[in-house]
């Protein structure tokens, strides 16, 4: 009923513009020049009123190629023309850290973060100052920062990438010396950690950096010529917890993941004031395939490395990306206080992290992460655990891949040895679809009730 309200909505807004401007009480162009826009308009509006059973979506791309049958996209464990028909013995999907549970905030504002885009749409390779980058979201970035209180951004450098995987080899490379003179630096992480430390850095395989494991191996040993780089997750992921660096010394650079410091997954006891911070908008609005990240730099010198990186890498991130960015920023920030977006998405979080913890607290063959709750600056209160992942563990010897145990019974999720760590550990999303989260639940309540 929302969707349909929302498409409903959306149609008597053009509706009313093209009226408006036919009784001349909006000043415009010419009616034949807002014809592509109506076309426009109506293709979205035939693709928002695609129910699909409220079990998938239909997606504009599909009609952008004429002559061609828009179908539905069914959410996991769901089939059919209009994904109305679930799928019995079908595998809950934990495994992929999609955010779909965002998915009914936006579309609950339809009409507000809805971007109609012309053909002619910035087709140069550089905004008009000659930079790749737009100042108007980078002031809209300050502001959410700002609201919520999770990072110093003043007096700061502001990159974007494309998602926080660009941003993260681009920290990389501006953190490490120059080989002519000096021994390539060491990039190193704390298990658990996320994957893509370890892969992106043996990938590219650099003549100025290598991966060299866990900072555990080189405690008391960074005082020799060599550069330190060291991956900071907080919150951690995939087990939630705030998180500091390991390794002392002057030689040691940080680079701080903060992709899930935000209230949805954690309490923000103060803003973050590192030297390299990460963020990216997936994981605060939900639009991972929109790929945008931005870090916010303290040095100069390493904010024009970045820079220089990004540039020969891609010219920066698209102009659409950047333009979407924006007017997601821009419904974020609207109301008196700007919370909206994460009040309902802590709810759903807190929701499905107690719903979750009732499961297990039922088992003694599985445990979950220990979790504090903590006084967050943002709700001025101590508040709730809401973490993005489950670091659930097999408790018997025996489980010695708890992922096969898991399987078996019907859950997808990741092995612990992923993250470089035991494989007694396994990562369960609970971001995705709430689909995907009922079906989840299920699985774990007839798997406790075996055992």
């Amino acid at each position: 009923m929302a969707r349909k309200t929302s498409a409903m909505n959306l149609s008597l807004i053009v509706t009313l513009m093209f009226m408006l401007c036919g009784t001349n009480m909006i000043v415009c162009r010419g009616e034949s020049e807002y014809n592509w826009s109506r076309e426009a308009a109506e293709e979205a509006e035939a693709v928002a009123a695609i129910e699909c059973s409220g079990h998938g979506r239909a997606y504009l791309d599909g009609l952008v190629l004429k002559g061609h049958q828009q179908v539905c996209e069914c959410n996991p464990c769901y089939t059919g023309s209009d994904c109305s028909r679930l799928l019995s013995n079908c595998s809950a999907n934990a495994g992929s850290g999609d955010p779909y549970f965002l998915e009914p905030f936006w579309m609950r504002h339809a009409a507000s973060s809805a971007i109609l885009v012309s053909g002619w749409h910035r087709m140069g390779y550089s905004y008009s100052d000659g930079s790749y980058i737009s100042q108007l979201l980078v002031e809209h970035i300050k502001k959410v920062h700002a609201i919520v209180g999770n990072a110093i951004t003043e007096g700061k450098y502001i990159v974007f990438g494309s998602g926080s995987t660009q941003l993260l080899n681009a920290a990389v490379y501006a953190f490490s010396p120059d080989t002519s003179s000096h021994s390539p630096a060491k990039v190193v992480a704390t298990p658990p950690y996320y994957p893509v430390y370890r892969t992106q850095t043996e990938y590219f395989n650099a003549r100025n950096f290598s991966y060299e494991g866990s900072t555990s191996s080189w405690i008391n040993k960074t005082d020799s010529s060599s550069t330190f780089i060291e991956f900071v997750t907080s919150p951690n992921n995939p087990d939630g917890k705030l998180t500091k660096g390991v390794l002392e010394g002057d030689n040691v650079k940080q680079i701080n993941d903060r992709a899930y410091y935000w209230p949805h997954y954690t309490a923000i006891p103060s803003p973050a004031d590192d030297d390299l911070m990460i963020f990216t908008i997936s994981k605060l609005t939900g639009h991972a395939g929109s790929r945008f990240g931005w870090a916010i730099i303290k040095d100069e010198a390493v904010y024009g490395k970045m820079l220089t990186y990004l540039d020969m890498n891609t010219m920066g991130v698209s102009r659409e990306a950047q333009l979407r960015t924006l007017k997601l920023f821009d419904v974020v920030l609207e109301g008196d206080d700007g919370k909206e977006i994460f009040k309902f998405a802590y709810s759903t979080m807190r929701h499905r992290w107690t719903k979750l913890k009732e499961t297990i607290s039922k088992s003694k063959r599985f445990s979950l992460q220990k979790l504090s709750s903590q006084y967050c600056t943002f709700f001025k209160r101590e508040r709730d655990i809401s973490p993005a992942y489950a670091w659930l563990k097999c408790e018997r010897e025996e489980d010695r891949n708890c992922y096969e145990i898991l399987e078996a019974a019907g859950i997808s999720g990741r092995e612990g040895s992923l993250y470089s760590a035991d494989n007694h550990y396994v990562r369960l999303s609970l971001i995705r679809s709430k689909d995907d989260f009922d079906i989840l639940i299920n699985k774990l309540k007839t798997l406790v009730a075996k055992q």
